[in-house]
């Protein structure tokens, strides 16, 4: 017993250490800028709300609303049709058996090796001529190539037990009913992992919408803070508070679904 109490103490340590700078930035945001500048300690003296006031009032040259929102369009578009295509890829490589399925996901496999800007050039190509630049969808629909759902879903259903599907088909279940009601709710911690990896990269994108986006208005969170922060980088509370704005929702995706995630890790343990 004093053994474990000894690692749940240095797990409680590891996890403070890495909670510390999301608080450092929280109490930070709230100070002024001087308090910011010499720090007498890691709570504010006074709180002050004034950088996220000045942070609306630049509502025109920086809009963060607006950004913010397409932020969460595009990570939550992305992510469920992940979801929707590497599913259903997963279930005809495990259940259905297709000819040639290991072949397809040794492919899938491969491609996720290649490093994402070689296909930056080819992208753009494509979506220029398809009339998408400058539109979330440009965003949105290059993620579905991602072979990362289909490796890690595919992974996750050839762990669990087909008794139950069998089961489900001899009482007349068609493969449809037996997708939607039986083998996605067995998948349920693993689709959440997903999500919340999905939802992450798709959030933290830098790259892909400082290339396919014209227009400020368009741009996604990420890009629109790099914009302020540099036109502000010397006023360091307003840069925390628009770091901390970007920041939460992630924080937040994750205590929500971290229950699924531990889920997730455990459940490969499953037999026939």
């Amino acid at each position: 017993m004093r053994k474990y109490a000894s690692l749940n103490y240095v797990m409680v340590a590891i996890g403070l250490l890495f909670v510390a700078p999301f608080a450092f930035m929280f109490f930070a945001s709230f100070k002024r800028e001087a308090e910011v500048l010499r720090p007498e300690a890691i709570l504010p003296k006074a709180w002050d709300a004034s950088n996220y006031e000045a942070i609306s009032r630049n509502s025109v040259e920086a809009p963060i609303n607006i950004w913010f929102l397409n932020s969460v369009f595009i990570a939550t578009a992305t992510t469920l049709l992940v979801i929707t295509l590497a599913s259903l890829t997963a279930f005809a490589i495990t259940r259905l058996k297709v000819r040639g399925g290991n072949i397809i996901l040794g492919l899938i496999v491969g491609t996720m090796m290649i490093p994402a800007q070689l296909f930056l050039i080819p992208l753009y190509v494509i979506l220029r001529r398809l009339h998408l630049l400058d539109t979330p969808y440009a965003m949105i629909l290059p993620s579905a190539a991602g072979g990362f759902g289909v490796f890690m879903l595919s992974s996750f259903m050839r762990s669990l037990p087909t008794a139950i599907e069998e089961a489900a088909l001899l009482d007349g279940c068609t493969l449809p009913q037996m997708f939607w009601k039986i083998t996605l709710p067995l998948c349920g911690p693993s689709i959440a992992t997903l999500a919340v990896f999905t939802f992450i990269a798709s959030w933290n994108d830098y790259i892909t919408p400082l290339t396919f986006m014209e227009s400020v208005t368009n741009y996604t969170l990420p890009v629109g803070i790099a914009l302020f922060q540099s036109s502000y980088s010397t006023q360091y509370g307003l840069t925390i508070a628009t770091s901390l704005i970007a920041t939460a929702p992630l924080v937040i995706a994750f205590l929500v679904f971290q229950k699924q995630i531990i889920e997730s890790m455990t459940a490969s343990g499953l037999k026939e």
